[in-house]
């Protein structure tokens, strides 16, 4: 069996924008205060966990939610930035709530939402490009750390790519797996591909609740 690098990956806890239901991509949005404290749970949650490296997008948000896991890790670790890790672009869309871009756009919202593989908004991806982008960027950096852990710290875009390459689905399934904020996914990387181990770990956040070590 080829040796494997174990993946934990971790969607950036939550923005404004998130609450807004307003596009994101590749602008750079920061955490509000539920996502420092998300991102300070997740830190928690796998400080007990050995591993070797952690990497993030160079988007705030997801770099922010990296350096809090990174500073609860067992052994100090610098956060390593890849701009591989950022989140669909969007284009025009960037900036808008999903009802704007219904009004404005309703033949490209449709498109869209029905995930169609060839659509990108003007000055955006199309899901094949960020499908590759995804499988490329995850293989690079995952090639230096065979036999190791690391963490990658990412948005919901490239979460959603992840999870389709380890599970073989088409960019234009729908999806029924959850994207949650600041949840714990976990995959195993091999030269031949990529296996899902666990999903959605969000008991960290249980209950929501703001407690001492929260922001």
């Amino acid at each position: 069996m080829p040796v494997a690098t174990r993946i934990i990956a971790v969607r950036h806890g939550e923005t404004d924008w998130n609450v807004d239901a307003r596009i994101q991509g590749q602008l750079d949005i920061g955490l509000n205060d539920k996502g420092i404290w998300q991102a300070q749970r997740a830190g928690r949650a796998l400080a007990e966990e050995s591993f070797d490296a952690v990497y993030s997008s160079d988007l705030t948000r997801a770099n922010a939610t990296a350096q809090a896991i990174a500073d609860l890790a067992p052994q100090p670790l610098k956060v390593q930035t890849h701009i591989g890790l950022r989140e669909r672009a969007f284009g025009k869309f960037e900036g808008q709530t999903y009802t704007a871009i219904s009004e404005q756009w309703p033949e490209e919202a449709r498109l869209w939402r029905t995930r169609d593989p060839d659509f990108a908004p003007a000055g955006g991806e199309n899901p094949v490009q960020v499908l590759a982008r995804v499988a490329q960027t995850v293989s690079e950096i995952a090639a230096r750390h065979l036999g190791e852990q690391i963490v990658l710290v990412s948005h919901g875009g490239v979460m959603d790519m992840l999870y389709r390459l380890a599970t073989q689905q088409s960019v234009c399934a729908p999806r029924t797996w959850a994207l949650g904020n600041a949840a714990i996914n976990r995959l195993l990387w091999t030269p031949d591909g990529m296996t899902l181990i666990g999903w959605s770990d969000t008991r960290h956040l249980d209950g929501e609740q703001r407690d001492e070590f929260g922001a």
